[in-house]
């Protein structure tokens, strides 16, 4: 099959988030189960660091922002993998410091930003004759596409036959606007209505690759169930409950060729699974980098994460004494809202030989945590897939999580009588639930026994894209073989 990759951002060219990650890895894994895979993505300031490698291979694409023609280059470079990517230049547009914004919010010309890129994809497909199976879209900034293919472009030869496929990263960002954007796509009004387009008086993407697409995926089976109920639909629930029958959960993976502990330069001393006790060699620095006792026999727990409520920040904070109180060091990284940064800067003063915080982003820091700790801290409130979790297992570090969304999916509560399970898990979100959590992690460490078999557990685990590769070709062939989606 043919299959396009679009999306706002993709590893290692541009990235933000779990978004760039797994549009980063899963196409070289579709082509190596023999496809044909072609990726766009906006050219912002980071594609540069290709250089010479790029290729501008159409100049002065025309490209409609509300039947105002601009012109949009486009730039090709190819991979080791064999997947051909391609970027949309609009300088006006991408090359800016920030993806989506700076510090203080998000453009404000997101909107046109985003109508501009899948239109210019649209073209590009167009002007390069490229005959596509299925288009997969991906989150908000590509939910317009499958909408464009059913209408403005419902007759265009170029797109005969191509399905499309929406995948939802996280249902909380969606791409809404003021109706005074809607012009700008060059839809009628007849689409900003309930049935479409419209969202509680706004015009949302997000919305549309949900209502247009072939068929809607998302990172994990729990979330997919998780979204169609109240609680965390996000108001979509009713509009993603009207497409069950075709919406799927595909768990996200992990390349384990970046995030591997034999080979990674990050780490004080590189281990695996069959020199295990080097992992020791880099609990040690990091407690001593970090200012805290320096004791094997101490648990030591990692928190890499955005600080804000959704990460379950909030009961964080609410159970800190009491997980101090179980004799665990914690180091946290991560920036987030500033009265998190302030309210861990003052806990670091109570405990200081327990407590090290870094209020920054720090890749390399963060893969040291992932190798030196015993255990990582996931509460979340709600947690589309997650990464992390898989991340520390692949670095024999165990995960503490709240059961959730793709939490629930990839990490099961240890039993030290069976002896199954990878990792420790609460349902309730209350520190209460939490520090439970957090104690079992701790008497389950102190057994050393229990403690190797657990971490044995985790290494077993593989949650690399090989499985959910082939869970996604699945799609791709069942989309194919579908009748033309003809909505009423």
């Amino acid at each position: 099959m043919n299959i396009i990759f679009v999306a706002s951002e993709m590893a290692p060219f541009s990235k933000t988030g779990g978004l760039a990650d797994v549009t980063g890895s899963l196409p070289s894994e579709i082509h190596a189960l023999g496809h044909n895979v072609i990726t766009f993505s906006p050219r912002y300031s980071s594609v540069d660091i290709l250089d010479k490698r790029l290729r501008l291979t159409v100049k002065n694409l025309p490209v409609s922002l509300g039947g105002v023609y601009e012109s949009a280059n486009l730039y090709q470079f190819d991979d080791k993998s064999g997947v051909l990517h391609y970027f949309v230049d609009y300088p006006d547009f991408f090359c800016r410091d920030g993806l989506y914004g700076t510090p203080h919010g998000d453009y404000p010309d997101n909107d046109q930003r985003f109508i501009f890129f899948q239109r210019a994809v649209l073209e590009a497909i167009k002007a390069l004759k490229i005959k596509a199976d299925v288009i997969h879209c991906h989150d908000w900034q590509a939910g317009l596409i499958p909408v464009y293919l059913k209408t403005l472009y419902a007759k265009d030869p170029a797109f005969k036959n191509v399905k499309t496929i929406f995948t939802i990263h996280n249902l909380g960002y969606q791409g809404n606007f003021p109706p005074d954007s809607f012009p700008s796509t060059g839809f009628g009004w007849d689409l900003f209505r309930l049935e479409r387009l419209e969202f509680y008086g706004k015009f949302s993407f997000l919305k549309g690759g949900i209502v247009y697409a072939d068929a809607v995926t998302t990172v994990s089976p729990s979330y997919a169930r998780e979204i169609q109920s109240k609680e965390y639909g996000c108001g979509l629930e009713g509009v993603l409950a009207n497409r069950k029958d075709t919406l799927i959960g595909i768990t996200n993976g992990i390349d384990y060729k970046v995030w591997n502990p034999s080979t990674d330069r990050d780490l004080i001393a590189r281990f695996s699974r069959r020199n295990l006790a080097k992992k020791a060699v880099n609990k040690k620095e990091l407690q001593k980098e970090n200012r805290l006792n320096i004791d094997p026999e101490i648990p030591l727990v990692g928190l890499v994460s955005r600080l804000v409520d959704q990460k379950g920040i909030d009961i964080v904070v609410a159970a800190f004494d009491e997980m101090m109180a179980a004799g665990i060091q914690v180091i946290l990284l991560g920036t987030g809202e500033e009265r998190y940064h302030q309210l861990f800067r003052d806990i670091a003063k109570q405990y200081r030989s327990q407590f090290s915080p870094h209020i920054v982003f720090d890749a390399k820091m963060a893969k040291r945590i992932y190798g030196g700790c015993d255990a990582v801290l996931i509460p979340s409130y709600y947690e589309p897939c997650g990464l992390a979790q898989m991340i520390s297992l692949r670095y024999a570090t165990i995960p503490i999580v709240r059961a959730i969304g793709g939490l629930a999916d990839t990490i099961k509560e240890f039993d030290p009588v069976k002896g199954l399970g990878n990792g420790f898990r609460f349902e309730d979100y209350t520190a209460r639930a939490l520090v439970s959590a957090v104690k079992r992690f701790v008497q389950t460490f102190k057994d050393k026994n229990l403690w190797q078999k657990l971490v044995q557990n985790g290494l077993d685990c593989d949650f690399s894209w090989k499985a959910s590769a082939k869970k996604y070709e699945t799609v791709y062939a069942q989309t194919k073989r579908q009748e033309v989606r003809n909505l009423k």
